[in-house]
């Protein structure tokens, strides 16, 4: 059998290492993927939370859909109405229609958690792998910038800051979030690179000139993508629950933009008068904790083979009846002339009746 060459003007393939296929990469990551949701699967307190933030962020998104009212719009007929059919969750003390003033601080309480969230992870990866990768300076100057910020307390930081930028766009305290919330975990992005940094196809990608920016992004840092990723929903709840903690004392989101905090300090004053006021939008809050905790460790048990939780539970064996197991025993005398033991009758005992 003849074989065919490839032309000239076209570049041979690289060797393929021994044991390995082209695809097999791709398959091995397919299947780690469905090993994967299987693992999340099996954990039904992770399967609720994900329900819940779904079902929270389509309540956020489409609720004001379902409504005629609007966060801004005023009821003058109705001030401080309980709930109703006109009114689902009741009204303000200024007749504002309290389901779609929820909802719209509900929008922005998710939004600037999960942005808090990813900035936070990647400043956390990036500063951790850079000091521990490089080492000597890099690593002195980024870990003494790591312990300072950990000292300065950050929330009295952000009141400080939050006044010279009122009026401002809310990225801005976004990024303030984002840049106090990451430094617990870039030390522990920076211990497991010391030890990723020694591994071997590391050093084969050092020797082959990969410069250092591709090496961490492409070959460390994907290495421990299972626990940023577990951070990352961590870093989102976190930053929900300290951004409603701020707004509440007037130092996160500015009117007339609301926020869940924004939401529950403007109704505090009559809490305990129009419960109301306080519960719908603080429940709110409490469920987003809620699910982004059962999401975490429903990941965390799917990603670690050595968690409690991913391991799947072994069938459980089914009793066998006892007139069953009486009924398959055979009725035909033995060679010796002894019929078979029943079952509940002691081996002695019959041996003295025959």
């Amino acid at each position: 059998m003849s074989v065919q060459l490839p032309p000239a003007t076209e570049p041979a393939p690289g060797p393929v290492p021994p044991g390995e296929t082209p695809g097999r990469s791709a398959k091995a990551r397919s299947s780690r993927l469905r090993l994967t949701v299987r693992r999340f699967a099996r954990n039904r307190l992770a399967l609720f939370g994900l329900f819940l933030l779904v079902l929270l962020f389509l309540g956020a998104y489409g609720g004001p859909f379902l409504t005629k009212w609007d966060y801004q719009q005023h009821d003058f007929l109705n001030f401080l109405s309980s709930p109703s059919d006109d009114h689902w969750w009741g009204t303000t003390q200024g007749g504002v229609d309290l389901f779609a003033l929820t909802m719209r601080g509900l929008q922005k309480s998710l939004i600037i958690g999960l942005l808090v969230g990813v900035i936070s992870t990647f400043l956390a990866a990036t500063v951790g792998a850079f000091a521990a990768y490089f080492g000597g300076w890099t690593d002195r100057v980024l870990m003494w910038l790591v312990d300072l910020l950990l000292v300065m307390p950050a929330f009295l930081i952000i009141a400080v800051l939050s006044p010279a930028f009122r009026g401002a766009t809310w990225l801005v305290f976004v990024i303030l979030l984002g840049a106090f919330s990451w430094m617990i975990t870039g030390r522990v992005v920076r211990s497991m690179t010391f030890t990723l940094k020694d591994r071997e196809f590391v050093k084969a990608a050092k020797y082959m000139g990969v410069s250092a920016p591709v090496i961490i992004f492409r070959h460390i840092l994907p290495s421990m993508a299972s626990m940023l990723i577990i951070d990352t929903v961590i870093q989102v709840g976190a930053a929900v629950i300290g951004e409603s903690g701020l707004s509440y004392f007037g130092f996160g989101v500015q009117a007339p933009d609301v926020s869940l905090g924004t939401v529950i300090a403007d109704n505090t004053t009559n809490a305990s008068t129009y419960p109301w006021l306080f519960f719908f939008p603080a429940g709110c809050l409490v469920l987003i904790g809620v699910s982004i905790s059962f999401i975490g460790d429903g990941l965390r048990d799917a990603l670690d083979p050595n968690a409690s939780g991913a391991k799947a539970r072994p069938p459980r064996k089914k009793k066998q009846p006892k007139q069953q197991a009486a009924a398959a025993l055979p009725a035909q005398v033995t060679a010796s002339g002894s019929r078979p033991t029943e079952p509940g009758t002691p081996a002695g005992s019959q041996g003295a009746a025959s």
